[in-house]
């Protein structure tokens, strides 16, 4: 079969790209704006790439089924060529439901935040432990190096997103996937451009329940009360609770990379590993959980975490010239900046972090964290912000917020320049974005080296 995907550069898309090229599938797709690290292993699979939605491709590659991303809309001459033509299309959480998730059990990870990297412990633990897990996830753990790979044993591990699904399935991509244990990481307001209200978002983690058998396991967040509504609105599968409750870190060192397991109150083991924050502690033990319902030994999850190698960009460090060291992150969220600025506070101690943001996501489009922001930056030192010419609202008040430590650049070259100017001998650059932003973080090490 020859499936042609609208949208294929997404994290999630281009996942499912991969897992149907690996089942034999001849695979094509489109995309409007083509970036790393997706493209690459797009490229490096065989995966035949188009810039553009030009409906001309439809003829070209002749596809047997459109698979179309969330991010094509009615009124496209690309969406109207599809329909016109009468060909077969689905979307892409229920083409992988169909062809990849049915028979198997699901581990799914949802949450506001962190999906990505318990999705990437997870399916390393299960990988550790000899299970040859599939997995889908939204971005690429180190210790595969790819976003997606079918697997070879029942066990695969999905990260399970609230957006919606796509132009003609409006619900929530995750209540496709009929997970057997569900991972609840944190749950916020995010995706304004979807959901009027935290309530709305609720209803769906609600729905989400609802598919979960009652021989299955719900992993939850225990502090989080935005979650604790959710299984109040009904609930019919055993829980456990992490960070307190059943599964609880307790000897932490500050920046979270050792800290002992304790289930029950009982101690299982300390875990080492080279991971930062609070935040990717909760993310381990709720993996550890979630592997243990598969029949992973606790000893044996402690173990794999300390072979985790990470997720790019999720704290990356790109690189370090002069004592200047390079990261980039995805974080679009404030309480995902925040954390991830308190994690690297952690471990760098008093040394000067410059935190570089382009707010970029939709829910940043639309100002709904303009408050917020400011607050989530307290532990930088310097932050340079990036006022994108389709950011719908003006960074000033934020920058004025943070005072003498906050600026505003409206061009990348000025960006660039702006962090050259501060940087100090030792220094952190933290790079925030959930695109390509440019190139920047290969541009300024280059500069630095170059300077």
């Amino acid at each position: 079969m020859h499936i042609h995907i609208l949208g294929i550069c997404g994290t999630f898309m281009a996942g499912v790209a991969l897992l149907a090229r690996a089942a034999g599938h001849t695979v094509s797709g489109c995309d409007a704006g083509v970036y790393p690290p997706m493209s690459t292993q797009l490229a490096e699979a065989g995966i035949a790439l188009r810039e553009g939605y030009d409906p001309e491709q439809l003829a070209e590659f002749q596809p047997d089924m459109v698979v179309v991303g969330n991010v094509m809309s009615r009124g496209r001459p690309m969406i109207e060529e599809l329909l016109n033509r009468d060909l077969p299309y689905a979307s892409g959480p229920a083409w992988l439901a169909e062809h990849v998730l049915r028979g198997r059990h699901v581990l799914a990870v949802a949450g506001t935040h962190g999906k990505t990297t318990t999705s990437s412990v997870l399916a390393w633990i299960l990988d550790y432990a000899g299970l040859q897990p599939g997995f889908l996830i939204g971005g690429i753990p180190a210790n595969f190096g790819q976003s997606a790979q079918l697997g070879a044993a029942p066990c695969f591990v999905v990260e399970a997103d609230e957006y919606d699904t796509a132009f003609f399935d409006k619900r929530s991509k995750f209540v496709h996937y009929q997970p057997r244990t569900l991972i609840l990481n944190n749950l916020e307001f995010d995706h304004a451009d979807i959901f009027p209200d935290l309530a709305a978002i609720q209803r769906q983690f609600h729905h989400l329940m609802r598919t979960v058998p009652g021989s299955g396991r719900v992993i939850a967040n225990g502090q989080d009360a935005n979650l604790a509504e959710v299984l109040a609105m009904g609930c019919w599968t055993p829980v456990e609770r992490f960070g307190t409750g059943d599964w609880e870190a307790r000897e932490m060192v500050p920046d979270g990379s050792a800290f002992d397991v304790y289930f029950h109150g009982e101690l299982q083991g300390r875990a080492e590993w080279t991971q930062l924050g609070l935040h990717n502690v909760h993310n381990a033990l709720a993996a550890i959980a979630a592997a243990r319902h598969v029949g992973v030994s606790v000893a044996t999850a402690i173990e794999a975490l300390r072979d985790f190698q990470g997720v790019k960009r999720r704290l990356e460090r790109r690189g370090a010239v002069h004592g200047v060291t390079v990261y980039d992150d995805f974080a679009h969220h404030p309480t995902a900046i925040a954390t991830t600025l308190v994690g690297l506070r952690a471990r760098v101690g008093a040394e000067p972090i410059i935190a570089v943001l382009e707010p970029r996501s939709n829910t940043m489009k639309m100002g709904v964290f303009k408050d917020t922001l400011a607050p989530a930056l307290a532990d930088a030192d310097r932050v340079v912000l990036y006022q994108a010419p389709d950011l719908g609202w003006n960074l000033d008040a934020v920058a004025t917020a943070l005072g003498s430590r906050g600026q505003v650049c409206s061009t990348l070259d000025e960006t660039l320049s702006a962090i050259q100017a501060q940087v100090q001998p030792v220094a952190h650059i933290l790079i925030m974005s959930n695109g390509g932003f440019g190139g920047i973080h290969e541009r300024l090490l280059q500069a630095l080296r170059t300077g």
